[in-house]
């Protein structure tokens, strides 16, 4: 039988085949051959420091100092040039002036160089000049396929490999914490506290000015990292909000990723128009922004490192509940105070838990929670209280605090206390004192449980651990299916002449349309431009009535006597009417007054919410959900999230208010459907994601009562007929892709639907896995996996709740969403190619829906602008194969071994 031909050099299949497994950023922490332009003997000078860092801590590669008026640097021969050099070298370092680097780089890519830093400063921090500078860089690594970090930038650092390429003072301590930071100055300060304090990195990057390599870059490859079991991040600006969001949400599900931003004002938010606008400050949106990716902010340095500690000594807490054990009332107040402060709670302890405490502690004890088990407890009574509070079912974690008083035994006491340092559930200690403490602070550090010096220190990094939790719990919980708009078009036509018009605001009577296209329930709203006409629909309607202005022009309406409620006789409509038209001409604006709308007096009989989109510089649109009515912006009882939404997102959106407590129910009200506003939330997602041109959107105030849903007023600002699709303001995260919803009719006739992945597939998901025969299942897993493990609700939230940034899964179902067949195509980070793997239910096997969800694959990735996609198929699977030759990819032998033939087809 005839081999295929293997792939030429040239062919791009033949990079995707010789990668041998190498992520495309190793070559800037494991370089095999380093060359450092600009390497120089001049004391003190930068060249120097980084060629004597490379060269006193060998790291297994060979250093090229290029400087073409010495002959060697540091007693090492120096090179004129990288053309020059004997060998291809894997990382180029380049400390020469701004000027010259444009001229370094294109020598970097004729030499096939891929891997660069630019340690160099002059760059768009001092100017227009720079700022032209970088550009012409970026535009040569972009075009030579070059990585690049910086520029004005430190280095970087891998300890556990003696990498050195930094121009600090000295290597880092090896450990497994990576660190990632934008401020170089920062970075050398921490370096120095690490040194004494004892910490280790696996990792330390500078990323300078992020011209190229970005937080999404580093987060991918350090969360595939095996010696890096933690992420920290000093960040200033989050650059594309899009790739850091994506890969943080893939990694933090497996490593905590935790964040320190410098820079927490929100000045722009003053200037927005709405009151969505007013309240939707930037740094708000980063933080609702971390939340829905899974990664964990902290306000202080000292609080990054203890969090990377305790999450790597302690297991996360399952809710906020915390227990503190105590041999003294004041401490424990001060942990109360900083716990309830931060959102934690005390733990009620349980009937039982109290009749076991009461067996042997004191009678003096304090007989709730903070335990108090008074001054002269000895190390058994600490032990066997915190054995008993610890299997409490009400606590999701423990703090145990000791101050060093006469009959103390503070060492013995941690030393019986090492076995419950793994009780299920975390364990923290406050040993409070000096030098009469510091044993028994070393023996509970070495067993696992982290110390603080103070108890509120600890109950602080508590409430940031469910914090933690709460956020990565977020990326699991399966959502429940919503209705899908059926009315998108007629919103798209609405807006689309608006804009002709030259508008840029609807009227109330519009946004009401546009909510009610997406199943938003909006209260009956009638049209007059006279008094009579006024009078005529409020009778329609049913006394009494709201006149509001209506106005193509006026934002705001209460603003300028706009609005006259409660009217029960057409004497008092009347009136009104000449009322509002009356107020615009004392206002000098009688050319806005284009009549009113007449509405039916809705009994207030609930709570006034607020429901709004706003634009963020950096995240696109966001929303906002809170407490409403005319002072919404004194009580800001608010929360933000990033759209799209699904019931899941939209629920813990709305517990992060005030006003979700009065929801519930209090005082003998009874409570609003919480589902069918998490429903309501979700649709308004899909409107602010689906009509792009919407700038911002109210719904103030959205009655929510035990009765009914109902938007009483709403307004929508639209982007000017001016601004094009192609300039809108990008989605943060990109929403679910309807272009490639379609039906497709199988080779028996029947009509099948293909349609991407949403997260309220999971149970879906579970009765495909039900129709695979074991043969099906170990074709596509090159083994046996047994059907519990394919159907783990964790499993399965991950590959139902997908960032379709990174991956495509095409579904292909029955009218009644019957699972036929998954197509997944998942982008390989770093790179321009992307794997796909199929699986195809017994039941409709050879219909042809194989090459057909293939060819779908293919042209995702053509969307996404791929160069090639490829697939590991098992030798014996020759129906894969086969429909991969049918779409014509090619299959390569003896790469992967006899078990397995890869399959490769070029896009471009």
């Amino acid at each position: 039988m005839a081999q295929p031909p293997r792939p030429s050099p040239s062919d791009p299949s033949y990079d995707l085949l010789h990668q041998q497994g190498r992520h495309p950023l190793e070559a800037l922490f494991a370089p095999r051959s380093v060359a450092v332009v600009g390497a120089s003997e001049r004391p003190g000078s930068v060249g120097r420091t980084l060629l004597w860092n490379l060269i006193s801590s060998p790291f297994g590669g060979t250093v090229y100092p290029i400087n073409p008026k010495r002959t060697n640097v540091l007693g090492i021969r120096a090179w004129p040039s990288l053309r020059a050099l004997p060998e291809p070298v894997e990382l180029v370092v380049i400390v020469t002036p701004a000027a010259t680097v444009p001229e370094v780089m294109r020598e970097c890519a004729e030499v096939g160089v891929k891997n660069v830093i630019i340690i160099s400063a002059g760059f768009k921090e001092v100017g227009a000049e720079g700022a032209r500078l970088e550009r012409e860089v970026l535009e040569i690594a972009r075009a030579a396929r070059i990585r690049v970090i910086g520029p004005n930038c430190l280095g970087v650092m891998r300890p556990p490999t003696g990498l050195n390429a930094t121009f600090a003072g000295a290597m880092a301590r090896p450990g497994n914490v990576a660190f990632i930071s934008q401020s170089g100055a920062l970075l050398t300060a921490i370096l120095d506290w690490s040194m004494r304090e004892g910490v280790g990195f696996s990792t330390i990057v500078s990323l300078g000015s992020m011209m190229d390599v970005g937080w999404g870059d580093l987060i991918d490859f350090l969360g595939d990292d095996p010696r890096t079991r933690s992420i920290l991040v000093y960040m200033e600006s989050i650059g594309d909000a899009r790739a850091f969001l994506s890969a943080a949400r893939e990694v933090a599900q497996h490593k905590p990723i935790i964040v320190i931003k410098a820079g927490r004002t929100a000045q722009a938010a003053a200037a927005a128009a709405s009151h969505t606008g007013s309240l939707a400050g930037s740094d708000e949106v980063l933080s609702a922004a971390f939340r829905r990716a899974g990664v964990l902010r902290v306000d202080n340095i000292a609080d990054l490192f203890h969090m990377a500690e305790v999450l790597a000594r302690q297991p996360r807490p399952e809710g906020r509940r915390l227990t503190v054990l105590t041999n003294a009332g004041g401490p424990g107040v001060l942990a109360t105070d900083a716990l309830v402060t931060g959102g934690g709670e005390l733990a009620r302890l349980s009937d039982a838990t109290r009749a076991q405490l009461d067996t042997f502690l004191p009678a003096a004890w304090s007989h709730a929670n903070p335990v108090d088990i008074l001054g002269d407890a000895d190390p058994e009574r600490y032990a066997r209280a915190l054995q008993v509070a610890g299997a409490d079912e009400n606590s999701d974690g423990l703090l145990v605090i000791l101050t060093p008083q006469d009959m103390t035994e503070p060492t013995q006491t941690a030393d019986r206390l090492k076995p419950y340092a793994k009780l299920g559930k975390p364990v923290l200690a406050s040993w409070m004192g000096g030098s009469e403490v510091a044993a028994g602070e070393r023996i509970l550090n070495d067993a696992g449980i982290p110390t603080f010096g103070y108890p509120d220190t600890a109950a602080r990094i508590f409430n940031y651990m469910w914090r933690y939790s709460s956020n990565v719990a977020a990326l699991y919980e399966t959502p429940v299916l919503t209705e899908e708009p059926e009315r998108r078009e007629e919103a798209g036509t609405l807006i689309h002449e608006a804009r002709s018009a030259g508008r840029t605001l609807l009227s109330e009577l519009e946004s009401k349309r546009l909510l009610a296209a997406y199943g938003i329930p909006t209260v009956e709203t009638r049209l007059a431009t006279s008094a009579d006409e006024a009078v005529r629909e409020a009778l329609a309607l049913g006394l009494p009535v709201v006149l509001k202005l209506h106005s193509l022009t006026i934002t705001h309406k209460t603003d300028v006597g706009g609005v006259r409620l409660n009217l029960g006789t057409e004497e008092a409509v009347r009136a009104a009417f000449a009322g509002i038209r009356e107020r615009l001409e004392e206002l000098g604006q009688a050319d806005a007054f284009q009549g009113v709308t007449v509405q039916p007096m809705v009994r207030l009989d609930g709570y006034e919410l607020i429901l709004g989109s706003s634009l963020d510089a950096q995240f696109g649109p966001v929303l906002l959900f809170g407490a409403g009515g005319t002072l919404v912006e004194v009580f800001k009882d608010r929360a933000l999230g990033l759209p799209p939404l699904n019931t899941t997102l939209a629920r813990r959106m709305m517990e992060q208010t005030r006003i979700h407590e009065a929801l519930r129910g209090v005082r003998g009200r009874k409570p609003v459907d919480l589902a069918a506003l998490q429903k309501l939330l979700v649709r308004f997602s899909q409107l602010v994601v689906e009509q792009r041109f919407i700038k911002e959107v109210d719904i103030n105030p959205l009655l929510a009562s035990d009765e009914r849903l109902v938007a009483l007023d709403a307004r929508v600002v639209l982007h000017g007929s001016e601004v094009t699709e192609a300039e809108l303001p990008r989605l943060a995260i990109l929403p679910y892709p309807q272009a490639y919803v379609d039906r497709w009719r199988a080779r028996d006739g029947e009509e099948l639907f293909i349609r991407p992945i949403r997260p309220e597939d999971e149970p879906r998901m579970v009765d495909f896995h039900q129709t695979l025969s074991e043969q099906s299942v170990f074709l596509r897993y090159a083994g046996m996996m047994k059907l519990d493990q394919r159907v783990a609700h964790e499993r399965l939230a991950r590959i139902c709740f997908i960032d379709y940034a990174r991956e495509m899964a095409l579904l292909a179902t029955r009218a009644d969403g019957t699972v036929l067949g998954v197509g997944r195509l998942t982008r390989l980070p770093g790179t321009e190619d992307a794997e796909f793997a199929m699986l195809i239910s017994d039941t409709v096997q050879r219909q042809g829906l194989g090459t057909e969800m293939l060819g779908r694959l293919e042209q995702v990735g053509r969307d996404w602008g791929l160069r090639c996609i490829v697939a590991d198929i098992l030798s014996q699977n020759g129906a894969m194969q086969h429909v991969c030759r049918k779409r014509g990819f090619r299959i390569h032998t003896g790469e992967l071994g006899a078990d397995m033939v890869k399959a490769v087809k070029v896009l471009a």
